[in-house]
């Protein structure tokens, strides 16, 4: 090994321990808010009504993390990851002040399309400075520390929103967001310093605008389709030939655009494809069905706020283990081929037991049933992104992680709005066949203003009560059936990827060290 290759891997990890606290602090921001939220929605469905609308509190932050996470990825590609990756940290905490103050449900839901605006750019950008700092065959033995943030956020923001829905308000389950944020945005002010390229500036703009209104479209569709609207509905059909043309031109401006916002040429690499198809079906079958858990735990199983987070540890164990020892192992050997395809598998059966549970399932059956769901995530959520990342060259891992994350992104969007519509289903249908329509529709919708909580549910009548809670389970258990109709293609997809040798070593290392440095 040259000289100079020892001193820029040397340089490497010193800026790598200097930022990393920084990029997990951000990485954090990402998950736990979903999953503070989630802990929430039964007291702020309680408090602002609307049970009927629950999912689209999830989708619109979804949705609006989609349709900016490829725009956030070229962003920082072309004007420099720190600048971008710190704006999107700006705008992501802005949202969350926003919907603290949210009055209403339909303010609620689009203060969280603008939250997602800005959460859209912090996953891309943790991703792609490590990507930059970090080559492909050493970023296992970071592995095990990105696993721990995503159990600290499974598990700590369930028992942070849960003590808060139950000693304090809701409106903190957004506000804890602050101090977090503020503290991420000082170290990486401070401390992070990464290579400038010079590139000319080009976004394409129209591309973002196409994308996001196809997209935004589609999700329409399977939210609103057989629900709001009959399948065979003007307004259905009219979204649907909204989301063909706008997806068309898309295509068309991408092809011709000189800094298209995801570039067409990665998806010639076969990894990468099939690595963005499994990202969707993971994002679809885990995001769509894991929103409903903290409803069934809190209603069905009685559970407290703060207690339905210490129901989550047993998935937040399982995917920890099978994380670190998926990073250590891919860091020792360089194969990988052989995780996401295990991950597709166990994925699988999490699903087969968690359609399973009923109003007499224990919790410690709910358990195991989540322990086996961690561990089927705990072989696809990282190893997919570094697939991706060592699918293109090094001036495209912005652009690779991005769409990547909106891989992912998009089928959890498609997957809670589609789950959401399955649940309201089956939820209504339940209660009609024990309460009789007139009540079903007074309870399960109201006109919008719908209370099924913990505390109003005490408040019922026992035969009521009964009625709600074995809906809600028989609801809960539908969406994860429907959930297994995307796992099942998994390990089918995994399956055709080729292990190719990955990009790491010293040798490499120059390659990284540019004149600029930005920060």
């Amino acid at each position: 090994m040259s000289e100079v290759s020892e001193t820029a891997e040397t340089a490497a990890q010193r800026t790598v321990k200097a930022v990393l606290p920084g990029l997990l602090m951000a990485m954090l921001l990402a998950m736990l808010d979903n999953v503070i939220v989630g802990t929430a929605m039964p007291r702020i469905v309680g408090d602002l009504g609307g049970v009927d609308h629950l999912s689209w509190v999830v989708t619109a932050y979804v949705l609006g993390t989609t349709v900016s996470t490829p725009l956030w990825g070229k962003l920082g590609d072309l004007y420099g990851r720190k600048t971008v990756f710190m704006t999107s940290i700006v705008l992501f905490l802005i949202g969350s002040m926003l919907c603290g103050i949210a009055q209403s449900m339909p303010e609620l839901i689009g203060f969280r399309a603008f939250q997602g605006l800005g959460a859209g750019g912090l996953m891309v950008g943790a991703m792609s400075v490590i990507g930059d700092l970090v080559p492909p065959r050493e970023r296992g033995k970071y592995q095990g520390q990105f696993a721990a943030v995503m159990a600290i956020a499974m598990v700590g923001g369930p028992l942070v929103g849960g003590f808060i829905t139950d000693h304090a308000n809701w409106r903190w389950a957004f506000f804890v967001n602050l101090p977090l944020g503020g503290a991420a945005l000082l170290l990486l002010a401070l401390r992070l310093r990464l290579p400038k390229r010079r590139t000319e500036h080009r976004i394409d703009w129209l591309g973002a605008l196409l994308l996001s209104v196809g997209v935004t479209a589609l999700v329409l569709i399977t939210t609103w389709g057989g629900n709001q609207y009959a399948w065979g509905s003007a307004e259905i059909r009219g979204l649907g030939v909204i989301a063909v043309v706008a997806l068309a031109f898309f295509v068309l401006v991408e092809r011709r655009h000189p800094e298209p916002i995801v570039p067409l040429a990665v998806f010639a690499n076969r990894n990468f494809t099939l690595v963005a198809l499994v990202g969707f079906l993971v994002g679809f079958a885990m995001f769509g069905a894991v929103t409903f858990l903290p409803l069934y735990q809190q209603i069905v199983q009685g559970a407290s706020a703060t207690n339905s987070g210490l129901l989550l540890l047993p998935m937040m164990g399982g995917l920890l283990v099978t994380s670190l020892a998926v990073g250590r192992i891919i860091t020792k050997t360089g194969r990988y081929r052989v995780f996401p395809i295990a991950g597709g598998v166990v994925l699988v059966g999490a699903m087969l037991l968690l359609s399973q549970l009923d109003a007499h399932t224990s919790k410690l059956e709910s358990g195991a049933y989540m322990a086996v769901l961690g561990l089927g995530l705990g072989f696809l959520m990282q190893t997919t992104m570094l697939i991706a990342q060592n699918s293109v060259e090094l001036k495209d891992i912005g652009v690779a992680s991005s769409t990547a994350t909106f891989s992912r992104s998009i089928g959890g969007a498609f997957g809670v709005s589609a789950f959401g519509a399955i649940f309201n289903h089956r939820l209504h249908a339940l209660l009609g066949e024990r309460l009789g329509t007139a009540a079903a529709d007074k309870m399960a919708a109201g006109g919008g203003g719908a209370r099924i909580d913990p505390a109003t549910l005490a408040q019922l009548p026992a035969p009521v009560r009964t009625a709600v809670v074995d809906a809600i389970a028989g609801a809960t258990s539908s969406v994860f059936l429907w959930s297994i109709a995307g796992a099942v293609l998994i390990p089918v997809f995994a399956f055709f990827i080729r292990e190719v040798a990955l990009r790491g070593g010293p040798s490499e290392q120059p390659e990284r060290t540019l004149i600029a440095q930005e920060g």
